[in-house]
Order: structure tokens, then sequence, then C-alpha cells
């Protein structure tokens, strides 16, 4: 789940419902819903999204920093206000050489050292741009691509490690497409007016970086121009989004052998073990991408395929330098792309990127000030809870099997719970970090992460690892480690607070948590079994009516349209929307076991049950600028906030009963029962 820096769960917030909690509790939070940002005079079952949220949506205003506003948003910068007060104190203070204090205090200090990062300019890029600039052919470029210790693979070969899909126990190193700067590849064809726009605007962005560094103007538009052509060559060998979706489809193990007779331009034992990769298997995502590559290098001029890495590299550390360069990328990946008028402060970005390149260091630090041993295990028994009903649910379903329901109760029991921070962190021994070097500070905890990565290469999984850090404001379900992972940042209101009433913690966080467990078994999650291998364990009769059921929410988000004009591609959205129908079922019949809702009591006018959904849809509080949500709509898996509310309820029988929805309200159907999987 997420938006900001996120992307899995979608979202990001301003308005903190009620009284604020603030440090070292000087007031307590009482409030956990507001009444206020309600729009009374909208019928609940015509839109319930702007029932709960209508007031706040027409009266708050996008801050002009940011790209949308609302729960997510506000959370996020409130834990960065709480990661800033952590960073000036390690900052400020004496420090023993290589303690977690010193490398994240240090690090802070030198992206605020603007006067150091001002005076040097472009200095830190020019070595790397003169060994691009000395490269003969297609063969020296891809031997410098794969030397690059900070960026392993460049600007053309996407790669990770992580592990085999079908052998869950051993991590392998994985090549996906990648060369592309726009956000996917409908963005080099398609010719209406919006999307001329940008690929315009992205000309003018790569034309700037070169004059930037010593360019002229026309000399630098002519490299641009070449690799805008070049790009849209690889684009054309490009899968959709929602193509990447299919995890068998997207899983190729190959030997090396094998894949150099697939790419014979590409020599893969001589590029991998410059890369320092001594394995003989690999897996490739996408083989059409590296087909194009290896048929494109050989005939791409070694000028242009010079540029491709030049403006990538530039572009990659841009905002490492001085502020011509800052502002040349924010002017078209901000303002351009996600219509974001104002640059966020220095400290915010700074602390961003600490986060990036430190996280488990500065979560150290974070959980000892801001995540109790308490809310950690009060948000153990919400999950646990949750998973009993997740339980009771499949044993109630009328079109599963009982030979799949054994298997997929087996996989639910089987599920790790990893919450607020991991139990084990990282070692950053070999991560130098200097006072007065922002720019060699980030490439040496660049390299440190690639090197932590390949020596995974061919070993066992460490399942104890977490994707995320502790100050995130997201969450996540792995199917490949069959987990769900809760960071600290993210457990905190409005999702979650320790002291607020059963209602509003399960419809807030109870809906996530039920989110991230139905991700395990969504259209992607549901073909991984209880150790993470990619495998079919449903009867097939079972998995035609699932598929069915998943056909028939497809339809319905593909009828939502946003901006006027654009529609929701159900299919890109399959997984988020299904994780959203079973989420919100899943922590209502939690909600149902607790004492308040076997209560009449009414709390600021609304029953038990009415209080869990407008819980439920103030956590989606979110307004987007229309730049970003058109390409949100495009690439992300996530549909917009308002259809995160209005989609599931209408799916959803007790919803109608807590609302008294009928027949001639917008938003009830006769067959609701049928658009549901879990």
């Amino acid at each position: 789940m997420n938006l900001q820096k996120p992307l899995w769960l979608a979202v990001t917030g301003i308005l903190l419902f009620g009284a604020c909690r603030k440090e070292k509790d000087e007031s307590v939070r009482t409030t956990f819903f507001d009444n206020s940002g309600m729009d009374t005079t909208i019928r609940p079952g015509n839109d319930f999204f702007s029932f709960a949220n209508g007031n706040w949506v027409k009266n708050s205003k996008i801050p002009e920093d940011q790209t949308g506003w609302g729960s997510f948003y506000t959370l996020y910068e409130e834990n960065q206000k709480k990661t800033k007060a952590i960073l000036e104190r390690a900052a400020s203070g004496d420090h023993s050489a290589g303690s977690v204090e010193q490398k994240v205090g240090d690090f802070f200090a030198s992206g605020m050292d603007t006067a150091t990062i001002e005076k040097l300019g472009y200095d830190p890029l020019k070595a790397e741009l003169a060994k691009i600039a000395a490269l003969k052919d297609y063969k020296q470029v891809l031997n410098y691509m794969a030397a690059d210790e900070a960026n392993r693979g460049g600007a053309l070969f996407g790669l990770g490690v992580g592990p085999d899909d079908r052998q869950s126990t051993l991590n392998r190193i994985n090549f996906y497409q990648s060369g592309l700067s726009l956000p996917e590849k409908d963005y080099y064809f398609k010719t209406d007016d919006e999307t001329k726009k940008v690929r315009a605007a992205f000309v003018s962005y790569i034309t700037r970086l070169f004059t930037l560094t010593g360019t002229d103007s026309t000399a630098a538009r002519k490299k641009a121009e070449g690799i805008l052509a070049f790009e849209t060559a690889l684009a054309k060998s490009h899968k959709a989004p929602a193509d990447l979706r299919d995890p068998i489809k997207n899983y190729h193990k190959l030997t090396v052998a094998e894949l150099n007779k697939l790419t014979p331009n590409i020599e893969w034992r001589s590029f991998l073990n410059t890369m320092t990769v001594k394995t003989d298997t690999v897996l490739v995502s996408q083989p059409e991408y590296y087909q194009a590559l290896s048929s494109l290098l050989p005939s791409t001029p070694i000028d242009v395929l010079q540029d491709k890495l030049a403006f990538n590299y530039i572009d990659h550390n841009a905002t490492l330098l001085s502020s011509p360069f800052v502002n040349a990328k924010f002017d078209f990946f901000g303002r351009t792309l996600s219509g974001q008028p104002q640059l966020s402060e220095r400290w915010k970005r700074v602390a961003g990127n600490t986060d990036t390149y430190l996280g488990e260091l500065l979560g150290q630090l974070w959980v000892k000030e801001y995540f109790t041993p308490e809310a950690k295990e009060r948000m153990l028994t919400l999950v646990n809870n949750l998973q009993k009903a997740y339980r009771s649910r499949i044993e109630r379903l009328d079109w599963m099997s009982p030979e799949t329901k054994k298997t997929a109760l087996v996989k639910l029991d089987g599920i790790t719970k990893k919450i607020g921070y991991p139990d084990k962190w990282k070692d950053y021994s070999d991560v130098t970090i200097k006072r007065n070097d922002y720019f060699g500070n980030v490439q040496s905890a660049r390299r440190h992460d690639i090197r932590e990565d390949f020596a995974k290469i061919d070993n066992k999984v460490d399942r104890s690892e977490w994707g995320m850090t502790p100050p995130e404001v997201n969450a996540y379900a792995n199917p490949s480690f069959n987990e769900i992972v809760f960071p600290a940042g993210i457990l905190q209101f409005p999702f979650f607070d320790k002291d607020a009433d059963d209602a509003i913690n399960y419809g807030a966080i109870g809906m996530v948590i039920g989110h991230e467990l139905t991700h395990l078994f969504d259209d992607q999650g549901r073909q991984y079994d209880v150790n993470g291998n990619l495998r079919d364990w449903w009867q097939k009769a079972d998995a035609d009516k699932f598929t069915a059921k998943a056909n028939q929410v497809v339809n319905q988000y593909n009828n939502y349209t946003v901006l006027n004009n654009l529609k929701l591609n159900g299919r890109l959205t399959l997984g988020e929307n299904l994780a959203d129908l079973g989420g919100l079922a899943i922590a209502f019949d939690a909600f149902r076991l607790t004492d308040q809702s076997k209560s009449n009591e009414k709390i600021d006018g609304f029953t038990p049950a009415q209080r869990f959904f407008l819980g439920f849809a103030q956590v989606w509080r979110i307004k987007i600028r229309d730049e970003d949500q058109r390409v949100r709509v495009q690439v992300d898996p996530h549909s917009p906030a308002k259809f995160r509310v209005n989609g599931p309820l209408t799916n959803f029988v007790p919803f109608y009963q807590a609302f008294n929805v009928k027949p001639g309200d917008r938003m009830y159907k006769p067959e609701v029962d049928q658009t549901k999987v879990w």
C-alpha cells in the first residue's frame, strides 16, 4: 500500500481527525472521528465517500509542495517532523565514529550543507562523465554498466535479488525490463495533447541537464532527441503495467548459456563476471525486452548510447547536486508529471533520503522514541483477530471445495506477521559517512545496498528481512515469504490509536490488515503456496470460479471514470480492488466479535456499525492533483481513493443495512452479494 514515497496501499493525508497527541503527551487525543469533514446533504447510498469526506474535500487545499493531501500524506508529514527532531539531535551531538547516531547525523548534516553543495556544482559527476565519453563501442558500454559499483546494470538493465518464485528458499538474481525514463510505454506512443506535452517537456529536461554540464544548447537538444528516439525503440518491447501482474507469464528461469542464445549481442558470462556475479542460473521477467536490447545495441550509434548513459547518470544524481540540477529535475517530474507547484523544503528531502539510504539505522532511533510495546501488542491482537475472521470466512465459502479450503487454511495459518520494526537490524558497517560529502555518502550507501543484495545470490533466503523501513506510512504483503508487514510509521492515528474505540480501529487499521491478508489470496497471491512457492494448489473448478468472480470485479472498476474522461483499468487494479473488498469484509467480521459491536451505544450520533464504515471512509480521505492522478490511472495498481471507498461498499450488505441503502440509491445494486470473492 502506498502513495507519497509509496504506491502499495496508496494514500497519505492532511487533517488529523480530532485533537492531536503532542510530543511527551502534553495533551491527549480524545476525539477519533471528524464530524466536520462530512457532507450530510449527500445521501450515504449515493456517494458514501463524499458523505463521509465531502466538506473536507471542498474546504481543504493541497499544499504547494505536495502532489496530494489526506490521511496518508498528513501522517507522513507528522512522521517527517519526528524524523527531523531525531536527525537534528544526532547531527548536533558528539558521537563515536561508526555509531548509529554519527552516521545518520552526519548524513543529514551533509545534505543540509548547501554552501558546500552549491560550490561543487556538478564536479562530483565529472569523472564518470569522462569515462562515458571515452567509450568506443557497445561492448564497452555493456562493460561500463556492469562495472558501476553504485548502480550495477546502469541505465539499461533492471535487476534485483530475491526469492526464486518456484523455489522460495533460494535467492536468485532477476532481470526485468528497463531503459525508459517516462512512467510507462504508452507515454512514447500516445498522440493526445497531454501525452505530447509530457514528451516535449522530457526533451526539454534532457536538454537542460546537458547544458548544465557544459554542452551548447543546439547540441544538447540533438542529444535529447536521440535519447527519446532510442527509448521509444526500447518501449516497443515493454509489457504494459497490467501485463506485469501475471507471475507465471513473467517467470523465466534460464541458464547463462540459454540467455546468450536468446540475446546473442550481450555476452552474459562476461557481463555477470564484471558485476561480480558468479551464478550459472538467472531469472528474466521479460525476455522480450532483452531480445530488443540485444538487437538495438550494435545498430545504435555509439554517441546515442553515450548520451543515454550520461543523461541517466546526471538524472540519477541530480537531487544530490547544486540547485540548478535539483530545480531542473523537479520542473519535469514534480511540476509537469505530478502538477506539484513548489519544491518541498530541503530538510524534508534530506530526511527522506536518510530513510532511503540508512533506513534501519534511522529506524532504530525512531522506534525507541515513537513506537511503544503497548502499541505493538494491541496491533498484534488486531492482526490475530482479523486472521481468525478470515479463517471463518474461508470455511463458510459456498463456491470453494473442501480440498481447496483445506490448503487455503494451511496457508492462512502459516502467515508470518511483522509489526513495527525488524527483530534483527541490518549491518551498515561498510557504509562510510562524512559530514561534508553528501554525494559521496549516497554513493557509499548505494554500493552497500548492491553488495548486500549480491551476497544473497544463490544463497538461502533470510525471511527475517523487511522490505520497508520503520518510519514508512505503508504496509505490504509478500507472497514469496507468505507474510504481512506493518511498519511503525502507519501504526498511528488516524489508522491506529491504542486508545480509540474498536469501531475506529477496525474500520481503519483493521481494513488495512484485512487488505494485506487478502493480498496473499488475490489474483496474484493465490498462486503462491504456504511456503511462498509459485504453485497451482487449487482444484480446477475452484480456480475457474475464482476467475469468474474476479472478472466481475474487473468489469465493475472498468466502469469507473476519473477526470471526466479517464476510465479505470480494472485489470491493472484487480489485485488492490480484491484486497479492498476482502479487507473490508474481514475487518467487519472481526469487529462484530467486539463488545462495542454487540452494543447499541452511539458515539458522535452514530451506531457502532455506522462508525466502523465512517472510520473506514475517512482513512481514504484523499485529494490528488489532476496531473498526478492522470499518471496514476495509467501505472498505479490502486484505484483512486473515492473508489477505494465506494467500490467495496457497493458490494457489501452490512453497509446497506447500516445506512439503509435501497433501490434508487446510486450505490445500490440488486446483485450486491455476487461481486465478491472472499
